[in-house]
């Protein structure tokens, strides 16, 4: 069962999902620069890890054939996550299909400033409402390193369970799968 909580998620022309802080959108090229810092800060480096992007030419591609692929191919994918106050890009949330899981994931990635402060759970709460009223996605997983306390944690809070740890061909690392039926 979806862990209730009290996220009024709209969706507008330009915003995919927006809630009462935040709004989720379509990566573009144009946020090569935010990219290249997320896919190197620390956490992302230790428990996603090291997607050899140094550059912004490379940050382009990345969300060329990564994010907007994605979109074309499924309808949806990862989004930039950003204040609604400032526009500031702070992470990005969202869903994808990878190769290896028979079901859609969600998957969520922050910049170390803006942890701890409640966006990644208001994202991923919203995210997971779209799924289930907009995209009428009937299951959600998701997987993560069983090192990554804080992905866990939320995991569970959004009501998903742990089901079995899994290897992904993508992966050299066992990786914990967590589900939910809507």
């Amino acid at each position: 069962m979806l862990c209730k909580r009290r996220v009024k998620t709209t969706i507008s022309s330009m915003h995919i999902i927006e809630t009462e802080r935040l709004f989720l959108r379509k990566f573009t090229v144009k946020d090569a620069t935010f990219i290249l810092e997320l896919l190197n800060s620390p956490k992302w480096l230790q428990f996603i890890g090291d997607r050899g992007i140094t550059e912004i030419l490379e940050a382009q591609d990345y969300i060329k054939t990564k994010f907007v692929d994605n979109y074309e191919k499924f309808g949806f994918g990862f989004y930039l996550v950003a204040l609604k106050a400032t526009n500031i890009p702070i992470g990005m949330c969202g869903l994808v299909k990878r190769n290896g899981l028979e079901n859609v994931d969600i998957g969520f990635a922050f910049l170390p400033n803006y942890e701890k402060k409640g966006y990644a759970s208001e994202a991923a709460f919203a995210t997971l409402n779209y799924a289930k009223t907009v995209l009428k996605l009937q299951r959600i997983v998701a997987i993560t390193t069983q090192e990554n306390t804080n992905s866990i944690q939320l995991l569970q809070k959004l009501g998903l369970q742990f089901e079995k740890i899994i290897d992904l061909a993508a992966d050299d690392r066992d990786l914990m799968l967590f589900g939910i039926n809507f």
